[in-house]
């Protein structure tokens, strides 16, 4: 199926449709594994930490009391002179009034492969207190990981700060401002076995039951060209036998549960790079419908229909039909025949509200209501 964009007349709103090409002209497209499902432990990793940012014209933390504790103790341990009581406590009053420095939340994420030491990382800076992080610069800062019963320091960020957007200069980053100290490991097999997550959008019993027959048939049928071991054992190049047993299971609609064959045991890199790559058809998955409400995009599968609805919309209505044999809209001005359908389409309801000239918000608006109304029937996602 080959997708064309619409857009609507008068509006920023792009209609995207799965038309209804014949599929006899054009095959299904062929993916990968690596497509639609990852890796089990080849995660994101977020470090992070709370630092001092010095430097602002005047739209620090002013009195705000961590912030001054957390100066004053700054201050101490880089030798600075700070007076103390008798009991040892520093004495904050003398730069409690200080306007150029605010306490800020600091940020990093480890890619999915991990890190090592000496690998630098873009890191964001959140203010807490303060009006603006213009002109600031991060103080040294100790990055920990996401478990606070284990507080390892695995990077250290510093550095100025660049505002990405002046509307919201509380907010910042400072590109590779962090630099690992520790590493970073994103461990992926467990028991000689990994696990594949299916991609939430492809996720169903039916998919994670063929990912399993594609791979059990890889491993018990497969003959790696690659495969160097495999070709001096076998010169002929004849599909050879890794296993007689199946390694794949699937365990529910999400993860399939896949043992690395004892002829890749020492090389499981290998065994998962060609795994990833096995082909795979992915049928269409047209009972979908995505609206980004900022951007005002609305995208359609053509196979996503509503029942017979009436919708009253400011001084106009309009109403699906299905009639015997046939479907369409009616409204203000327009009285359009669809030829022969059991539903009305989606599309066809987005096609009558342009014509009618039915704002974009209003447009999107009109959809959900129909979702909550029980009356859309596929999939809608809101971003």
């Amino acid at each position: 199926m080959i997708p064309s964009v619409v857009r609507l007349t008068g509006f920023c709103v792009a209609l995207l449709l799965m038309s209804g090409i014949s599929t006899e002209s054009f095959a299904q497209p062929e993916f990968t594994l690596r497509d639609i499902c990852r890796l089990k432990g080849q995660e994101e990793n977020t470090l992070q930490g709370l630092g001092l940012v010095v430097g602002l014209k005047g739209t620090g933390d002013s009195g705000m009391k961590p912030a001054i504790r957390a100066l004053a103790r700054t201050m101490q341990l880089m030798g600075g002179q700070i007076a103390a009581d008798i009991q040892g406590k520093l004495i904050e009053k003398d730069i409690d009034q200080a306007k150029n420095v605010a306490m800020v939340f600091v940020t990093a994420t480890v890619p999915a492969a991990g890190a090592q030491p000496g690998d630098k990382l873009l890191c964001t800076i959140s203010a807490i207190n303060a009006k603006s992080l213009e002109g600031g610069n991060l103080m040294m800062t100790p990055l920990l990981g996401p478990r606070a019963d284990k507080p390892t320091v695995y990077a250290l960020a510093q550095g100025p700060i660049t505002i990405d957007n002046v509307r919201i200069p509380t907010t910042g980053y400072i590109t590779a401002g962090c630099k690992m100290e520790a590493a970073v490991q994103t461990e992926f097999i467990n028991n000689e076995k990994i696990t594949l997550i299916l991609e939430s959008s492809q996720s169903s019993f039916g998919m994670a039951q063929q990912v399993e027959d594609l791979i059990n048939d890889f491993t018990t049928s497969g003959f790696s060209g690659n495969n160097k071991s495999e070709q001096r054992s076998n010169p002929t190049g004849s599909k050879s036998s890794f296993s007689s047993e199946k390694v794949a299971v699937a365990i529910d609609q999400l993860h399939i549960e896949v043992r690395i064959p004892q002829v890749y045991r020492e090389r499981p890199v290998s065994f998962i790079s060609e795994l990833l790559n096995l082909p795979l058809v992915v049928g269409k998955n047209n009972k979908r419908v995505v609206i980004r409400e900022r951007e005002g995009i609305v995208v359609i599968g053509d196979d996503v229909t509503i029942a017979p609805v009436a919708i009253s919309h400011k001084n106009l209505t309009i109403s699906s039909k299905a009639a015997s044999g046939s479907n369409g809209f009616v409204g203000v001005g327009y009285d359009k025949k669809a030829g022969a359908a059991e539903r009305t389409t989606l599309k066809q309801l987005v096609d009558a509200l342009n014509l009618l000239a039915v704002p974009t918000d209003d447009m999107i608006a009109i959809v959900k209501a129909i979702e909550r109304q029980g009356n859309l029937y596929g999939e809608l996602i809101i971003e």
